[in-house]
């Protein structure tokens, strides 16, 4: 959920908000395939990160839930 809220952090900054994104994409891409080693989830939170408007998305939380879904539903 940190990764999530840093990724989110860049509304708050109105002037350089969209220009931390460029920044933060590919720190988000490698952090994320550090964690999950999925080539796929990494290009996905790049892109998200990347692209205007889709910063609420929660990559972290949605790729740690679905890798986990077997051990939620118990």
């Amino acid at each position: 959920m940190v990764m999530d809220c840093i990724g989110t952090i860049t509304y708050f900054i109105p002037a350089i908000g969209e220009t931390f994104d460029l920044v933060w994409a590919p720190i988000s891409a490698v952090v994320f395939y550090y964690w999950f080693r999925k080539p796929i989830g990494s290009m996905i939170a790049m892109a998200e990160e990347i692209l205007p408007f889709t910063d609420f998305i929660p990559t972290f939380s949605l790729a740690y839930l679905f890798l986990h879904r077997k051990e939620l539903k118990r």
